[in-house]
């Protein structure tokens, strides 16, 4: 049995609220869990005064060792902790522009009409209907 260590949503429409589990990988999202380990609220400033995470660190070290593995929100906030060690990941395409975009912006740079005369041709460029 594959299993993971996750975040369950609960809490209102607009007002999130995450259970840390752990749970079978197949079962879903919000259903059976085997354990629950600690809080996520979302709501919360990350440097208030009540603790955005909570987290029981043994349980969730008992449960890796058993082979349990974390998602990668879950294992931030293990980073987090200095429990386990996330690598930061690299996508550079991410930031790139989509293809439309890139359109847009080559058609921009190829037509430079004045400013003011946008849409407008001067007579001198209209070629005459033979």
């Amino acid at each position: 049995m594959s299993l993971k260590i996750r975040l369950t949503r609960r809490g209102a429409k607009k007002r999130p609220f995450y259970a840390i589990v752990v749970a079978d990988a197949r079962a879903p999202r919000d259903g059976r869990f085997i354990e629950k380990i600690g809080t996520y609220n979302p709501m919360l400033a990350k440097d208030g005064p009540v603790k955005r995470v909570v987290l029981d660190l043994e349980k969730a070290k008992a449960w890796m060792a058993k082979g349990a593995k974390p998602t990668d929100r879950v294992l931030r906030f293990l980073d987090a902790e200095g429990v386990l060690k996330r690598e930061p990941r690299n996508n550079p395409k991410k930031a790139e522009p989509g293809a439309k975009a890139k359109e847009r912006a080559a058609a921009a740079a190829g037509t430079s009409a004045p400013e003011g005369a946008q849409g407008v041709e001067p007579a001198a460029e209209a070629a005459p209907a033979a």
